[in-house]
């Protein structure tokens, strides 16, 4: 039978994929530093690794066939389980937001993960792998694109002590990765305040424009374009219970309300897709267990990819909202 590993087992993300898991009839072995807290899930398969103890990790990953990896902030906590899973010959997934850490991927684990036979898909997750799927499905068959936006709006989002540290450390940073004039651009870029026109009933909201998150790495991968951007609503992050909200429970945090939109600028007109829901923190779980059970099945070359150079992204997106992730609207083919 094959085997799922999730790292962070015990975090709000990893227990949804865990069940999300069992809910599919896998077997799973859940994993993480806290080797009481992970006895407390009552699993039947549980191996503690700490990120200082590479051969914890490397026995976790040679136990596993796919290794789903829950625990960030990604910054910390990416690099020891992504080596342990391609030199323990286990494919991986994980939920990474960290631009600088998905890109270090990309540039550095190729030919590993090609040698080991295994793939690799960072930032399988709601900020940054549904809207890099999202960008794929919408421009599809398009050419001469001139501008891809990929705007989030973002309601009663409430942080995990992961997701706030992450937070802090995405708008902290001056080292901006972007992608304009046809290529990736380095270096600090002035935050400007954007309107960004979402469907009814959300309608045009003020946006945190650009925001450092993976599509400015991904998109282009699959995408030939000459910009990208990512943008959030400005009010996510005023919202009271934004960064107040770590204690809260499951119930509670999966209050969450989200629209997605990818708007793709071409030279023969423009396109747009959306997708509308309820838990972030639910869709990001649906999505790497759907990536994890679909790389188990062999549907995916080795290496290193984003979820839309991986999977066809329509057909995807479309699997997912079949199982409530979200609902998906798609510009009608001609």
């Amino acid at each position: 039978m094959t085997v799922f590993a999730v790292y962070g087992a015990t975090g709000h993300t990893g227990r949804l994929v865990t069940a999300d898991l069992l809910a599919r009839g896998r077997d799973v072995i859940v994993s993480g530093r806290d080797s009481g807290a992970l006895a407390a899930l009552g699993q039947a398969r549980v191996m503690p690794a700490g990120l200082d103890d590479p051969a914890a990790l490397r026995a976790l990953a040679e136990a596993a066939d796919v290794l789903i990896h829950c625990a960030g902030p990604f910054t910390t906590t990416g690099l020891p389980v992504a080596t342990a899973a391609v030199e323990g010959g286990c494919h991986y997934v994980d939920h990474a937001v960290e631009v600088h850490f998905v890109k270090r991927l990309f540039d550095t684990f190729p030919e590993r993960a090609q040698r080991a036979g295994v793939t690799m898909l960072p930032s399988v997750s709601f900020y940054g792998g549904l809207g890099d799927l999202l960008a794929g499905a919408v421009a599809r068959d398009i050419s001469e694109i001139d501008r891809i936006t990929v705007a989030y709006a973002v309601h009663n989002w409430m942080m995990t002590h992961g997701a706030v540290e992450t937070a802090r450390l995405l708008f902290s940073d001056t080292d901006r990765i972007g992608y304009f004039d046809g290529k990736q651009q380095y270096g600090f870029v002035e935050p400007r305040q954007a309107i960004f026109a979402f469907p009814p009933p959300v309608g045009p909201r003020p946006m945190i424009a650009p925001v450092p998150f993976p599509e400015a790495v991904t998109v282009p991968r699959h995408t030939r374009t000459k910009a990208v951007e990512a943008q959030l609503t400005a009010a996510t992050f005023a919202e009271d219970q934004a960064f107040t909200s770590e204690q809260v429970d499951a119930d509670a945090r999966a209050e969450s309300e989200f629209t997605i939109t990818a708007q793709v600028l071409a030279a023969a007109g423009s396109a747009a897709g959306h997708l509308r829901g309820r838990d972030l923190w639910r869709a990001a779980a649906l999505a790497s267990v759907e990536a994890a059970v679909r790389l188990a099945g062999g549907v995916a070359k080795s290496g290193v990819h984003s979820p839309a150079e991986a999977f066809d992204a329509t057909e995807f997106l479309t699997a997912l909202a079949d199982r409530g992730a979200f609902t998906l609207e798609l510009p009608k083919k001609a």
